[in-house]
């Protein structure tokens, strides 16, 4: 094993115990609210997030060639990011800087360190348009955008929230529904995160997939991955990667990647599985909020909300 991956397993064995250490001393006996903290009007995990680190963030410098993924919470974003793992694993023949938790998560020294690590940094985040460090877009730096319809995203996001102990549990899917509904949940309105995201998608250097086409034929969503970094994998390459990537795949590893967060991290990745808990008053309330953000913007086209949406 190199020491690159050495190091990549020992950042995430890091978190792990972090998270352990959390639980124990810092999120036990906390109420939900406790579990939040709020910064510029968003709601973010406090035992993840500070004012420092994100005052630290803000200066972070990003490079040309650093990956940015952007996703919504539950839209893809393990998903994304071991994909280009894989890719540019295969490219470079080593592994690349790989930020195991959000770009957003943790204390303010990480982005120092960060900023010492070799090319190519394979970065991810949940933060809105307005919210990611000037110096991304003063560097052109190219972003994949990641999406998920609202419903499936949603439900996702309800067991994810209960089965991660640092994050504010729900006693009932209503009580979720009430919060995501209203953009009361962490990160904020699904709707306003992806509103402020389409005014900005003509900008250049972004490129959007969803997560039902990775679903329905990944390979094709794989090649204009490859296209859009100018990575130049071939055919056969990007087969190899498919089968390290699908889900079954991802999940049959998880214990070993993710060690007891996995069942958190990797659950169903199934479309449809939101009929499974939506009443047919609340699947209204989403088709209600998409028509009045979403509906006719471009992201909102990107998501085949009739296809994927209708009770």
């Amino acid at each position: 094993m190199s020491d690159s991956t050495e190091q990549n397993k020992s950042n995430w064995e890091k978190f792990q115990a972090e998270m352990k250490r959390m639980v124990e001393e810092e999120v036990k006996g906390k109420t939900p609210e406790e579990l939040k903290m709020t910064y510029k009007g968003i709601r973010y995990p406090s035992s993840l997030c500070s004012v420092p680190s994100f005052e630290a963030m803000e200066r972070f410098e990003a490079r040309e060639d650093d990956v940015l993924i952007i996703t919504y919470p539950k839209c893809g974003t393990h998903w994304s990011k071991t994909i280009l793992h894989e890719m540019l694993l295969e490219v470079h023949g080593k592994e690349p800087t790989v930020d195991r938790i959000m770009f957003e998560f943790g204390k303010p020294e990480k982005y120092e360190n960060l900023e010492q690590q070799p090319s190519p940094r394979v970065l991810a985040s949940h933060l809105a348009y307005e919210n990611v460090p000037k110096s991304f877009f003063a560097k052109k730096t190219k972003i994949l955008i990641i999406m998920r319809n609202p419903k499936d995203a949603a439900v996702s996001y309800y067991h994810f929230t209960n089965n991660l102990p640092v994050l504010p549990t729900y006693s009932s899917w209503d009580l979720f529904f009430k919060d995501f509904i209203s953009g009361d949940v962490l990160f904020g309105s699904y709707f306003d995160y992806h509103l402020g995201w389409d005014r900005h998608i003509d900008d250049g250097n972004i490129l959007v997939l969803t997560f039902e086409d990775m679903k329905a034929d990944l390979p094709a969503e794989l090649k204009k991955i490859n296209d859009f970094y100018g990575l130049n994998l071939t055919d056969e390459q990007i087969l190899q990667i498919e089968e390290k990537t699908i889900f079954k795949s991802m999940k049959e590893k998880s214990s070993n990647t993710h060690g007891k967060l996995a069942d958190a991290f990797f659950r169903k990745g199934e479309i449809g599985d939101w009929k499974s808990l939506f009443t047919e008053e609340q699947s209204k309330e989403v088709d209600a909020k998409f028509e009045k953000y979403l509906a006719g913007t471009k992201l909102g086209e990107k998501i085949n909300y009739r296809k994927f949406c209708t009770f």
